[in-house]
C-alpha cells in the first residue's frame, strides 16, 4: 500500500484510480498523461532527432510531435509520418507539406487522394493552385 499522490488516502499500488479523490495511477510519484511518448536527447537544428507520441494529457489535449523526424496523431517536424501532419516531408492522412504522400494533401508535390499542389501532383483527385484559384476569387 502506497499513499496517493493526491490526497493521501492509501491504496494499492496497482490502483488505475484512487477510489477517494479519482486521481488517475495515484501510486506513481508522477503523472503527466494517457499514452505513448518518447523524445530522443540527441538534437538537429534545435529539434529533438526523433520525437514519437501518441499522448494524451491529463486535460485530454494531444501532445503534438515535434522533432526534425516527428511521428504521432499531430506531428510537425522536416520528416513528417502523422495523421495530421506538418512537415517538409510529409506522410499522413492530412498534411501541409513540400512533399507530401497523404489521403489530403495540400503541398509543393504530392502524391494524394485529394491534394492540391503548387508543382507536381498525381492522385486521384489533384488539382495544381494556380489552376484552381480563379475559380475559387471568381475571376
Amino acid at each position: 500500500m502506497k499513499p496517493c499522490r493526491e490526497c493521501q488516502h492509501e491504496i494499492s499500488e496497482s490502483a488505475i484510480t484512487c477510489p477517494s479523490c479519482g486521481a488517475p495511477y495515484p501510486a506513481r510519484p508522477a503523472w503527466d498523461g494517457w499514452g505513448f511518448e518518447y523524445k530522443s536527447e540527441a538534437r538537429v537544428m534545435g529539434l529533438p532527432l526523433l520525437h514519437i507520441s501518441f499522448k494524451f494529457r491529463p486535460n485530454k489535449v494531444p501532445v503534438p510531435a515535434v522533432g526534425f523526424i516527428a511521428i504521432g496523431q499531430f506531428g510537425a517536424g522536416i520528416i513528417t509520418i502523422a495523421q495530421f501532419g506538418i512537415g517538409v516531408f510529409s506522410l499522413g492522412q492530412f498534411t501541409l507539406a513540400g512533399y507530401a504522400v497523404a489521403q489530403f494533401a495540400l503541398a509543393y508535390s504530392c502524391i494524394a487522394q485529394i491534394g492540391v499542389y503548387v508543382d507536381r501532383g498525381f492522385g486521384q483527385f489533384v488539382v495544381r493552385l494556380s489552376d484552381l484559384l480563379p475559380g475559387l476569387l471568381g475571376a
